[in-house]
């Protein structure tokens, strides 16, 4: 009975097939419609401009800048709140303290807090960083998922239950329901990997986070089964976090945050939402795509330092003929920067001190060796509208294979510091827009007579 009911639900039947044919035929719209119509697809221009869907004040992304009154690529900057994230980095790291939670208070209150507030504001993150209880067992524990962003997700849709104001939308109420889950978040993650993994066979460890250390420092405390990490390591997952916090509203899950926020739902469907769009490999899911390529490209290179083997696997890659056969070098290009990414250039510098301490030196030399070559094969393989350079993703996954993390956190540790930015541009969207957005799409199908079921 078991195995009869294992063929229904999850075997691809000879009869799935033929629907499937059907739903792709029937589905099927004509390219260039796109153009008649001038339909944006993916919300952007040829030009690879985004349609403007809204205004914010939480972050912005810049990669053009104005000469002669039009619009030229220049290198890139990324703003919280107006300041620009190189100022920001090199403000924490003078001070020698964490920047996850100052530029978390940045992002949610708009402004830069002084130290009794960056105080009051780690203290109230350290006191609510807990989880219901029971929680752990109830929640966690049963029904692991081999997927972590899938995990957290459900445990987020939990805490709903948990909650006696879950569907209050007011500000005070949603701000509360944010710090919790922003401060809850690391511990959703690496239990939900922990529980997995005892699945398995392997030994359970679950550590409570202290209130003295900082997020990052919490993540790989309770990650580690010696509790170990050394001030470099913290120093750059802290940088990491911040880094991935916020990027303008329009990607892909901030802009899902905006939209369901519109409809009136509650903080935890929202957040679960924004998860379900981070996950996917064409945005939380990339770094890990980019350190399978290289896992991949280092076991068909015999020299690691050869130019051309490197060359000939990047245009295999591209001619769809290596890796995962997708014609893509991953960590390559980004939608909005053409000449650079200022979070990888920011990242860069701390990833070479990472691979020196990791005797990392000879992968880190190979990843740069792409990293110069990449634009210039792609250039010659493919037409493009504007630039192509390095994105945050590219080194991510290296610093975190280098952290020891587990692939299966890559993209959860993107959420952990992206829920920040979530839940400024939630608060933003409630506080400013009482619109649910719903764009227009164009009809293709004609009208047709119902026929009945014995005439057709």
């Amino acid at each position: 009975m078991a195995k009869d009911i294992d063929n229904i639900l999850f075997d691809i039947t000879p009869e799935i097939e033929k629907l499937a044919r059907e739903c792709e035929q029937n589905n099927a719209i004509d390219k260039e419609l796109y153009t008649k119509y001038e339909v944006k697809r993916g919300l952007r221009d040829l030009n690879g401009k985004g349609v403007l869907a809204g205004l914010t004040n939480v972050s912005d992304v810049c990669a053009t800048k104005i000469v002669n009154g039009e619009a030229v690529p220049c290198e890139g900057n990324l703003y919280y709140r107006g300041y620009n994230i190189k100022d920001l980095v090199k403000g924490f790291l003078a001070a020698k303290h964490p920047g996850f939670e100052e530029t978390a208070y940045l992002l949610l209150f708009g402004e830069l807090p002084n130290k009794e507030q960056l105080h009051d504001f780690q203290t109230m993150l350290a006191q609510r960083r807990m989880l219901p209880p029971n929680f752990v067992r109830d929640i966690i524990m049963k029904a692991p998922s081999r997927d972590m962003m899938n995990s957290i997700t459900r445990s987020i849709l939990q805490l709903y239950s948990y909650d006696e104001k879950a569907d209050d939308t007011s500000i005070p109420n949603v701000l509360r329901q944010c710090l919790n889950l922003i401060s809850q978040f690391p511990m959703l993650m690496v239990y939900g990997y922990h529980a997995y993994n005892y699945r398995r066979g392997e030994d359970l460890y679950i550590y409570a986070p202290k209130p003295e250390l900082s997020t990052a420092e919490n993540i790989l405390m309770m990650l580690r089964e010696d509790r170990k990490y050394t001030k470099l390591e913290a120093k750059i997952l802290d940088m990491a976090l911040v880094l991935h916090m916020d990027h303008g509203g329009g990607n892909n899950s901030t802009f899902t945050t905006h939209v369901v926020t519109s409809s009136g739902t509650d903080t935890y469907s929202t957040m679960a939402a924004a998860m379900a769009s981070l996950k996917g490999p064409k945005h939380g899911g990339a770094n890990v795509k980019v350190t399978q390529m290289f896992e991949d490209m280092k076991a068909h290179l015999t020299d690691w330092e050869d130019e051309d083997q490197i060359r000939a696997y990047l245009e295999a890659l591209l001619d769809k003929k290596a890796f995962d056969k997708k014609g893509l070098i991953y960590g390559m290009g980004h939608a909005v920067y053409s000449i650079s990414d200022p979070r990888a250039d920011i990242f860069k510098r701390f990833v070479k001190q990472l691979a020196r301490e990791k005797h990392h030196e000879k992968e880190y030399a190979l990843y740069e060796k792409v990293e110069h070559m990449a634009p210039e094969i792609i250039g010659e393989k493919r037409r493009m509208y504007k630039g192509v350079n390095a994105n945050v993703d590219f080194y991510s996954g290296l610093v975190y294979s280098m952290l020891d993390l587990p692939p299966a956190l890559y993209t959860p540790i993107f959420a952990a510091a992206r829920i920040v930015g979530w839940s400024a541009h939630r608060l933003e969207e409630l506080k400013n827009v009482d619109k649910i957005i719903r764009p227009a799409y164009k009809a293709l199908a004609p009208h047709r007579e119902y026929i009945n079921l014995d005439d057709r």
